[in-house]
């Protein structure tokens, strides 16, 4: 049987305008000349005035994207009808992108930094291959394995894997015993540990290296090789016990494990994942008042193509509009457009970083005076959003790439916020301040006899924070802090 309903719902839509928005709130200031270079590329009629030559002229309208008459425009863009005044306005905006470079380093940020020129770590091991009076398959052979080693150095897939690889990609019929000779060649370069199979390899090919007739060497490769699993467990009783060595010397025969590199491949690797961090804001001590400035680089000179607005005043004085000319004008229109909502996002972009940055800096006004984490007091992000009359999730967009450079150092904007915490007085205290007391005890233990967790609970209980050992491994964990017998040392 079938019915007919009638439902009423309520659906929030986003705006292309505001989606384009919250896209650019939450790049990073590194990210963010990339992306205006981007929208350059693609929309002709949106220009970077630091990139022209040309007389200065009238200002361009600062247009605020919560304006009625900005909304107004957006509808009518809808529609094929149009006001060509709307894109006859004086469109320079010089002022734009000076406005906010207060801290006079304006021209230190846009130097190029120099560039490390540096042989890649596949690039080191071909060039020893290459060096070495092979035969064209030993060649291939030694070429296909070096192309499998992961980022650290290992050769994590099998022989028979790369065997069946040399013969269906290179045509090089191999043995499993060629590619296990040549892998074995191969182990021989630098650095060492190279192209080992498993961690326990890895330490054996570095040992093996050394003085085979130090002591020291020889019970540090029985080790690696007999008690590997003790060893990383830091059970060094057990391993007195099982290699009957005294406390001394064991302690030479770790510290010699200890020098070995885990990770060969990070050795000469040139680590192009890790990005530069460019603070979006400046704070500043000004005999005990802060001064906040946004980073200049937010602000780009950003301005409308006179030329695309030349194309409007030839439509509006032709005297026939074909149907060409309409859908001519119809494509500038959008461009246009669409260069003025990415002017508009930018601005907005700029004045939501300084809004939702100044109610931080006042929030934590403590703790920007003195550096002090103890000075840290508990936020988290409804605060500030109630704050600035923002949603949470703007200020958390903000909050998780954006940087502040103080005279205590950097920070991102996140690690300011942390849950409230109860003292015996009932006082509210940030987390953070009980991760910097663990931390201060952890970093004050002897490590012989580290703290459990236990014991650290009950030294923050005689402290006055009533918290639960639980809380205390949870914040011992967000700090890479290992448990008790992982920190132990001989």
């Amino acid at each position: 049987m079938l019915r007919q309903n009638l439902q009423q719902k309520l659906l929030q839509k986003l705006s292309p305008q505001q989606i384009q928005f919250i896209k650019l709130l939450q790049v990073p200031t590194v990210a963010l000349d990339t992306r205006i270079k981007e929208e350059l590329e693609e929309n002709p009629a949106l220009e970077d005035l630091s990139l022209t030559i040309s007389e200065p002229e009238e200002q361009y309208p600062d247009r605020d994207p919560d304006d009625d008459d900005y909304n107004s425009d957006n509808e009518g863009s809808e529609t094929d009808e149009f006001n060509i005044d709307d894109y006859l306005q004086d469109d320079d905006m010089n002022d734009y992108g000076s406005r906010y470079d207060q801290n006079g380093d304006d021209e230190d940020e846009k130097k190029e930094m120099p560039i490390a020129i540096q042989s890649s770590f596949i690039e080191n091991l071909q060039s020893q291959l290459d060096m070495l009076p092979l035969s064209d398959k030993d060649f291939q052979i030694g070429r296909q394995i070096i192309g499998s080693l992961d980022d650290d150095g290992y050769l994590r897939r099998p022989i028979t894997s790369l065997t069946d690889d040399l013969a269906f990609s290179q045509n090089v019929m191999a043995e499993d015993e060629e590619v296990e000779d040549m892998l074995k060649v191969i182990q021989g370069f630098d650095p060492a540990g190279v192209a080992a199979r498993s961690l326990q390899e890895c330490l054996l090919i570095q040992l093996r290296k050394k003085d085979a007739n130090d002591p020291v060497v020889k019970k540090a490769i029985l080790v690696v090789e007999e008690y590997l699993d003790e060893f990383t467990r830091k059970h060094y009783d057990k391993l007195e016990k099982s290699l009957n060595m005294s406390s001394n010397e064991l302690r030479a025969v770790v510290n010699e494990i200890l020098k070995l590199n885990p990770k060969p491949g990070d050795s000469s690797e040139v680590n192009t994942k890790q990005m530069q961090v460019i603070p979006d804001f400046h704070i500043t001590n000004n005999d005990g008042v802060l001064i906040l400035t946004l980073n200049s680089k937010n602000a780009p000179e950003l301005k409308v193509s006179r030329s695309y607005q030349e194309m409007f005043q030839h439509y509006d004085k032709a005297s026939q509009k074909d149907k060409k000319l309409k859908e001519a004008v119809q494509f500038v229109k959008q461009k246009l457009d669409s260069a003025k909502w990415f002017i508009d996002a930018i601005k907005q972009r700029q004045q939501t970083l300084l809004k939702t940055m100044n109610a931080i800096m006042h929030y934590q006004y403590d703790f920007f005076l003195t550096g002090d984490d103890k000075s840290l007091k508990p936020m988290i992000l409804k605060d500030i959003a109630d704050k600035i009359g923002m949603d949470i999730s703007t200020v958390s967009r903000v909050a998780n790439s954006k940087y502040v450079q103080t005279e205590h150092g950097t920070f991102l904007l996140k690690s300011f916020f942390s849950e409230a915490i109860q003292t015996e007085s009932g006082e509210e205290v940030s987390n953070k301040e009980v991760k910097k007391i663990l931390e201060e005890h952890i970093g004050k233990e002897d490590k012989r006899h580290p703290l459990a967790d236990e014991k650290l609970t009950e030294i923050l209980k005689e402290a006055g924070y009533n918290i639960a050992r639980r809380t205390v491994a949870k914040y011992r964990e967000q700090m890479n802090i290992p448990v008790a017998r992982l920190r132990k040392e001989l």
